[in-house]
């Protein structure tokens, strides 16, 4: 498996964000996932230069709803 597709790394990373999230913005503890999803994909778009080579390259091509999948609420 490579790095890309670690899927606990890349979920440690989202969940980073997560908690950044909700820390600057506490009312998106009550969003709907689809808006907490896109609100993380947009914050790692933004900061991506600021993590690691290592989590650049988890994240990259990272969709929403791969982070909606994270989030454990996707429901396909």
């Amino acid at each position: 498996m490579t790095e890309e597709n670690d899927p606990n790394k890349r979920r440690k990373v989202v969940n980073r964000f997560l908690i950044k999230l909700t820390q600057e913005e506490p009312q998106m503890y009550y969003a709907t996932t689809s808006e907490v999803a896109r609100s993380i994909h947009t914050m790692i778009k933004e900061h991506t230069n600021r993590l690691s080579v290592e989590e650049q390259a988890l994240v990259r091509g990272m969709t929403i709803e791969d982070i909606q999948g994270m989030l454990g609420f996707n429901l396909k």
